[in-house]
């Protein structure tokens, strides 16, 4: 190409990007477009501007057929820095390692990886600027793309900048990347189309042949470059027509197919095992060429021709030429060429590669080579290349001579896919097994992974029901499996608000667990005998559950990773439990293994469930950080959006419009029904919103509705906001029925934060002196337990009740008692409230003074507080899977925000 015609906004875009990131600005641009658009000229554009400014280039280019082996791409990128590796704390060392296959160990959380990656990148952009480009990441293998698009969300502060191009008429792949700053290319307008064209063809142009080729490439500059090509010299000069009209990409590769045709046999070969090949290996090139008695010499016509180069790397000069080649290859030529990289490729330092071509040299089905993948993906899955063993087994099953192999291999195969996040190939898979011939425990297996894609993606309502049915299946089989199974049924069930009682009840039939019990084990039979006889006789089971396992559930230990699945559970029930310490254990140990291990997958539900349990302890602010790291991450991840913390948060803070929204978007979704957990959390927290408020009408309808969920934690705390609301309201028999519910568990459970809630409430309900004796009990017990906020507006009722006695002085100390409290915790309604009943006995109540971190984000708050217990920038990075140099940034505007200079000074701030 004669230098990029047009452009303009597209180079200055580049060209900030790279500005910025020599500041120590790291940025990221998506460039999207049809093929031969022009992505690939930004790039070289992008590595040209940068070599002159003195930056690092590395370059990783996506290819379809390398789409199967796991982290591919991202060991493209990293293999040139791996040399710095040493840098690197010894778990993202061994992620890495593990990843590329270079160390044996458990499968890394691939999020781990990409902090590993990012931190790589960072040491690297340390000495010189570095510029990453990537060229067709639609192409790049799943675990490499869901790495880097991480990766590209938690740049900040290094010296990096990376540019990804992707091809736009393709999804597979570029929905990672969708949401970072990105540049939709377009065709040339008419006048760049007509000054490229002139440009290239050099001789004459008849004027209809020209106007011909414009309208066909419609701006698209690789086909006004090779459009031509594809005619004589006399049709260009003589006005014959070219083919007619296709869309520009198949046009684009029909030119670079027919220039092919016309080159000799073994060059042609020779490109087609070129096409095979996406390593861009020269020596495997030629050693494949050999045992297909390819010359040497075959390579200089294509290279005559512009399609390939062969210097250290073979390259194409368009990727649809590679596409172009392949494609116009006959399924023999395919199986011949295959077999032949099979065969130059050394089976002890690249396995999974020889397999693969091995795979497709295959004519029909061969047992051989289908063992040998099913081998292959045992290896991928131990690297954590999930989507590539779901590959490997996929067509290990297509090439299974043997009807069970082929349906096991299948089954196998559909777990892969599904635990991969590609649920449509896992169902393509299972109808594959679902032929047969299974056995019993196979089909029970298959059975189960139908329930869970089907909970997965929709949440319908006949997932529980197909989980009991799988569980069922499984009794006879592998009880501890099959309890489990009934576990996840049950916990389904809640979560949507249909069967409960009735799944419950299945398993109070089913068979007894066997000993010793496992955590699954307690927490089923406590679950399913209190949603079948009552909180009150499920609550001393679920007790044993938590407090026997609790230091399983909490510790260090191996066991506990047996557990990690139900610490969520766990917790829920814990809260419905009223037991305070147990829930602020669990909440903190799940974060804390999520970190620890790099699971950040998991971890915005950890971060949700100790933002939740931060509320309910009135530390409102940590709760917020805890909140929007969780939303972060989720957004870094491509995960699933969690709204419990925000919208319980919202609730207490007293955010009327906050809260609103977060409810609007619950009610519209259809995977939030009603009598749902989700929706019922929603109900709980309107409850709590209007009782602040003194909305009670509003308060009354929400607490009645969320008290009707199967959900034990929200049912039950939802129990004391109804009392509330119906004695505010005079409503006294929904009261007493309300207290009557509610005395009943939290006699069953006993702790400090039950039984001072108890008398809270009949302090409500009482009058006299009776009512001041349960106040003043409530305060007390209240006080003695984690939950602050209750504490508080136990203070906040009895002062409302001791001003309606007329007793002012005893008022204003309680009121004066709440008000402090609550405005110190960010409970602004019931603040509010407190404030308003200190004015009616005729004391104005003070203001909450401003404090220095009140100008500090969420995140900044969260990472001054880090660096306040004196962990240092690399160990916040880690936690936070940020880079160090980004923490040293987000540093230097605490501190000018608080007005302070040294860590020193940080921590001897009141951050806690």
């Amino acid at each position: 190409m004669a230098g990029i015609v047009g452009r303009r906004a597209e180079r200055e875009a580049i060209e900030h990007l790279l500005a910025q990131a020599e500041l120590g600005r790291s940025g990221v641009l998506v460039l999207r477009g049809e093929a031969g658009i022009g992505k690939t000229e930004l790039l070289e554009h992008a590595r040209t501007t940068a070599t002159e400014s003195g930056f690092r280039v590395e370059t990783t280019v996506g290819m379809e057929s390398e789409a199967q082996f796991a982290f591919a791409g991202v060991h493209q990128l990293c293999a040139p820095l791996l040399g710095r590796i040493g840098v690197l704390p010894d778990p993202q060392q061994t992620a890495l390692g593990v990843a590329f296959g270079q160390r044996a160990g458990p499968a890394p959380d691939p999020f781990l990886v990409g902090l590993a990656t990012l931190n790589l990148l960072a040491e690297a952009a340390d000495e010189s600027p570095l510029l990453c480009l990537f060229d067709d990441a639609q192409w790049l293998d799943q675990a490499s793309a869901q790495v880097l698009a991480f990766v590209a969300r938690r740049v900040g502060a290094e010296h990096l900048a990376m540019v990804f191009a992707l091809r736009e008429s393709t999804d597979r792949g570029g929905e990672l990347f969708t949401g970072l700053p990105e540049v939709r290319l377009a065709g040339l307008d008419d006048a760049e189309a007509h000054a490229l064209l002139a440009a290239v063809v050099r001789g004459p142009l008849d004027d209809q042949v020209r106007d011909r080729i414009l309208a066909e490439a419609r701006g698209n500059p690789l086909a006004l470059l090779e459009l031509p090509r594809s005619g004589q010299a006399e049709q260009l000069a003589g006005g014959f027509q070219l083919p007619g009209a296709l869309a520009v990409p198949h046009r684009i590769e029909d030119a670079f197919r027919q220039r092919s045709a016309t080159l000799p046999a073994q060059t042609q070969s020779l490109l087609l095992v070129a096409a095979a090949d996406p390593t861009g290996d020269v020596a495997l090139l030629w050693r494949a060429a050999e045992h297909l008695g390819i010359a040497p010499e075959a390579a200089a016509p294509a290279e005559s021709a512009g399609l390939l180069e062969i210097n250290s790397r073979v390259r194409f000069r368009h990727p649809l030429v590679r596409s172009a080649i392949y494609q116009a290859a006959a399924s023999p030529e395919h199986r011949r060429t295959h077999g032949a990289l099979a065969a130059a490729t050394d089976p002890g330092l690249d396995p999974e590669r020889r397999a693969w071509h091995r795979a497709q040299a295959v004519l029909g089905t061969d047992a051989e080579a289908a063992a040998e993948l099913e081998q292959m993906a045992d290896r991928a899955r131990d690297r954590g290349g999930l989507a590539a063993a779901a590959a490997f087994l996929q067509r290990a099953a297509e090439l299974s001579p043997d009807p069970a192999s082929r349906a096991r291999r299948a089954l196998e195969g559909a777990h892969a896919m599904h635990a991969a996040g590609a649920t449509d190939a896992a169902t393509a898979l299972l109808a594959v097994a679902g032929t047969g011939p299974l056995d019993s425990v196979q089909r029970a297996q298959l059975q189960l992974l139908r329930a869970q894609i089907a909970f997965h993606l929709t949440r319908e309502s006949n997932a529980p029901s197909m989980l009991l049915e799988a569980a069922q299946m499984l009794a006879p089989l592998d009880a501890a499996l099959s309890r489990e199974t009934y576990l996840h049924a049950l916990d389904a069930a809640v979560l949507n608000g249909h069967d409960a009682v009735r799944i419950a009840g299945a398993v109070r039939s089913a068979p007894p667990a066997e000993t010793p019990e496992r955590v699954v084990d307690l927490l089923l039979e406590g679950l399913a005998t209190a949603l079948t006889q009552g909180y009150a006789a499920g609550a001393p089971a679920l007790q044993h559950a938590l407090r026997s396992t609790g230091d399983t559930l909490c510790a260090d230990t191996g066991e506990e990773r047996d557990n990690e699945d139900w610490l969520w559970l766990a917790g829920r029930t814990a809260i419905a439990l009223f037991d305070d310490e147990l829930v602020y254990a669990i909440a903190n140990r799940n974060v804390r293994r999520a970190r620890e291990t790099g699971a950040l997958a998991v971890l915005p539900a950890a971060l949700n469930l100790l933002a939740i349990t931060s509320v309910l302890m009135g530390k409102l602010g940590r709760a917020g950080e805890l909140a929007a790291e969780a939303t972060a991450i989720t957004q870094d991840t491509g995960g699933v959006h969690l709204p419990h913390a925000h919208v319980i948060l919202a609730a207490w803070r007293g955010d009327q419009e906050t809260t609103a929204a977060h409810l609007d978007a619950t009610a519209a979704d259809a995977a939030y029904p009603d009598g749902s957990a989700d929706a019922a959390q929603a109900l709980y927290a309107q409850a709590v919103l209007h009782n602040g408020l003194g909305n009670y009408a509003d308060a009354q309808e929400a607490a009645a509705r969320a008290c009707d969920a199967s959900e034990l934690a929200l049912s039950s705390s939802s129990l004391p906001e109804l009392v509330e609301a119906s004695v505010r309201l005079g409503d006294v028999d929904q009261a007493t029925s309300a207290l009557e519910q509610f005395t009943s568990r939290t006699r069953a459970s006993g702790t400090q934060w039950a039984l001072g809630l108890e008398a809270y409430a009949r302090g409500l309900t009482s009058t006299g002196s009776a009512a001041e004796e349960q106040y003043r009990e409530a305060i007390a017990r209240l006080s003695d337990c984690r939950m602050a906020p209750y504490a508080a507006r136990a203070h906040l009722a009895f002062g409302e009740w001791l001003r309606r006695e007329r007793r002012r002085q005893d008022a204003r100390e309680q009121l004066r008692t709440a008000h402090e409290l609550l405005m110190e915790m960010g409970v602004e309604a019931f603040a509010a409230r407190a404030a308003r009943e200190l004015r009616a006995t005729g004391e104005h109540p003070r203001k909450r003074t401003a404090q220095p971190t009140d100008a500090l984000t969420a995140h900044e708050l969260h990472i001054a507080r880090l660096v306040a217990t004196g962990a240092t920038s690399r160990e916040v990075g880690t936690q936070l899977f940020l880079s160090p140099r980004t923490i040293e940034a987000h540093l230097r505007s605490i501190f000018a925000k608080l007005g302070i200079s040294s860590r020193r000074q940080l921590s001897e701030m009141q951050l806690s």
